[in-house]
């Protein structure tokens, strides 16, 4: 109960330190959203009732302290580009395609690192785990915006074979997903491996397992109640990381792709200046990393009962 009682402050916290300094940031940077919204059109009138009308007028602590009221009511503002349409409304339609494709891509990055680490530890020194090692490095290595281009001429050149070919961008069939979750969980993927690579060796170098075998236990029970077990802690340490990486990394795959996405929406909200979706935005993003990091300190009481959450 502690546990949570404290993870509850930080996140009062984590949220007033996002709000706050997204807030003044968007505030202070040169540039005027109602001006941006007019386009080029000239009209003083128009512009002085806009102003008024989103709250721009008023000082930078007034304008702060009840977009802060309105995020306790779970009022988000309105937005600026899209003339007033809450921005409740437009986060929400993003909300639920950005959790579909980050999800696949994070349970992806596990379902082929965590084995791929397993095997080249397991095959130590060996073809096959210089050949994941290399694999997985290079994963890890390449930025997601040379690796978008790579896909693209792949699927480009089986096109042109005869192949069938998947979607370079675009959103509402099964086959959308394929590119842009390979490129979210390329990068995990190959940190992933590492990392359970790492952990497993140390881990079958421990004098337990030694003792495991010396007892007769067939190797299978070894590695999957002993070895896999134990390795899971650092993997999970990797859970809250990964995730910010997916939000992060959403952000360009979402615009690349075509993804009608949180983080599409928040680079076009910047491009227009639209203060109230670019906090939205970042506020939802921030609760999500500190859910997730909060959710694998659960699960390390899980794996390993003897950690107590309390300290």
């Amino acid at each position: 109960m502690q546990f949570l009682v404290r993870r509850a402050l930080s996140l009062v916290f984590v949220l007033f330190s996002l709000t706050f300094l997204t807030f003044m940031v968007g505030r202070l940077v040169p540039g005027d959203p109602i001006q941006v919204l007019m386009g080029a059109r000239r009209d003083p009138v128009t512009y002085a009732r806009l102003r008024h009308q989103y709250g721009l007028d008023q000082p930078l602590l007034t304008q702060y302290v009840a977009y802060a009221g309105g995020l306790v009511r779970g009022d988000f503002g309105l937005s600026f580009r899209y003339e007033g349409r809450p921005v409740r409304d437009l986060i929400a339609q993003g909300i639920p395609v950005s959790i579909k494709v980050g999800g696949i891509a994070l349970l992806l990055s596990l379902a082929l690192g965590i084995p791929l680490g397993l095997i080249a530890a397991l095959r130590r020194e060996s073809l096959v785990d210089h050949a994941i090692t290399g694999v997985t490095l290079a994963l890890y290595a390449i930025p997601s915006f040379v690796l978008i281009p790579i896909l693209w001429a792949m699927n480009l050149a089986l096109y042109r074979a005869g192949y069938p070919s998947l979607p370079q961008a675009g959103w509402g069939k099964p086959e959308h997903y394929v590119l842009p979750v390979l490129t979210l969980a390329a990068a995990n993927v190959g940190y992933m491996a590492r990392l359970t690579r790492s952990a497993t060796l140390e881990i079958v170098a421990s004098d337990f397992i030694r003792t495991a075998y010396a007892k007769g236990l067939h190797n299978s029970t070894i590695i999957g109640r002993h070895v896999l077990k134990n390795a899971l802690l650092p993997i999970l340490t990797l859970l809250g990381p990964a995730t910010a990486a997916l939000v992060t990394g959403a952000f360009v795959i979402e615009n690349l792709f075509n993804i009608p996405g949180i983080g599409r929406i928040a680079v076009e909200a910047i491009g227009q200046r639209d203060y109230p979706i670019i906090q939205g935005t970042t506020v939802i993003l921030g609760v999500a990393i500190v859910v997730m990091n909060t959710i694998t300190d659960i699960l390390y009481r899980v794996v390993d009962p003897r950690i107590t959450l309390a300290e």
